[in-house]
């Protein structure tokens, strides 16, 4: 196709990328089917180099969509991927699940950022990673549990944070850390408790934060020093002298803390009833 500029040769501004039809070679405004906006003066028209549709460059089709959003309908079968994508961020909401399909990811990218609630799950097999981020990003949290198998951790990361408590032990058993320590984060009793088991020394450290302080000294003997420093910030006072011969500094130096702020708390307390 040849793209050679009628009316003179297009310049880009200063410093700027020169003007490139998105198949290659310069831009021909002429036969573009939006022609006559460039009689248009500033927002009302278009610009090459600046604000054109028929661009290579994702900025400028970008800024001519902003310019005229009411376009965006008529360009969601545009040939350059870009072009589609970025019709789709103006497009009619109802235009979009006519896209769900669309062959490129970054098309499918951005109508999973606006397609409705109600054929959002439709994406949720979608081939591409980022585009299920955005669905767990946006699926109502019941929805999410068709997510909490999928096959990329940060997918399941996100399903983590937002699903409802009373179905988040279910993924207490991801094969992957960083998931678990999400879950870890939001479990409640007494699903938090059997994850104090974990074979990640950093899930256990948060369950260490979380779980009520009669129960931390199961956690006491754990075999990672960091464990046993979170049970001696927070344990009872028979946990904490099962941890005044620990065998980590950091770990007894915690536990004598503790233990002097008890005590001083002691010496206040019989000073007011002598007093």
């Amino acid at each position: 196709m040849n793209h050679a500029s009628g009316g003179g040769a297009l310049r880009a501004p200063a410093g700027d990328i020169a003007p490139q039809h998105w198949e290659g070679g310069p831009l021909d405004c002429g036969a573009c089917a939006y022609a006559l906006l460039r009689e248009l003066p500033g927002e009302q028209g278009c610009e090459p180099g600046h604000a054109c549709m028929q661009d290579i460059y994702a900025r400028w089709i970008d800024r001519f969509f902003r310019w005229h959003p009411a376009l965006g309908d008529e360009q969601l079968e545009h040939p350059y991927f870009e072009v589609r994508a970025i019709a789709a961020r103006h497009a009619s909401v109802f235009r979009l699940v006519a896209m769900i399909d669309d062959p490129d990811e970054t098309v499918r990218l951005q109508i999973a950022l606006r397609l409705p609630l109600a054929q959002l799950s439709r994406l949720a097999t979608d081939p591409h990673r980022e585009v299920r981020i955005r669905v767990a990003q946006r699926l109502s949290p019941v929805a999410l549990a068709t997510l909490r198998n999928d096959p990329d951790y940060g997918v399941r990361e996100l399903v983590a944070l937002r699903l409802p408590l009373a179905i988040l032990p279910l993924m207490a058993g991801d094969p992957d850390r960083a998931v678990r320590m999400r879950v870890a984060q939001r479990l409640e009793m007494p699903a938090l408790l059997r994850m104090a088991n974990d074979a990640e020394a950093e899930v256990r450290r948060i369950v260490a934060e979380r779980l009520p302080a009669p129960l931390l000294s199961r956690l006491a003997t754990d075999d990672d020093w960091r464990v046993r420093w979170e049970v001696a910030q927070r344990g009872d006072a028979a946990t904490l002298h099962a941890l005044r011969d620990d065998e980590d500094a950091e770990v007894r130096q915690a536990v004598a803390e503790r233990l002097g702020r008890a005590a001083n708390r002691e010496v206040t307390q019989l000073g007011v009833v002598h007093g």
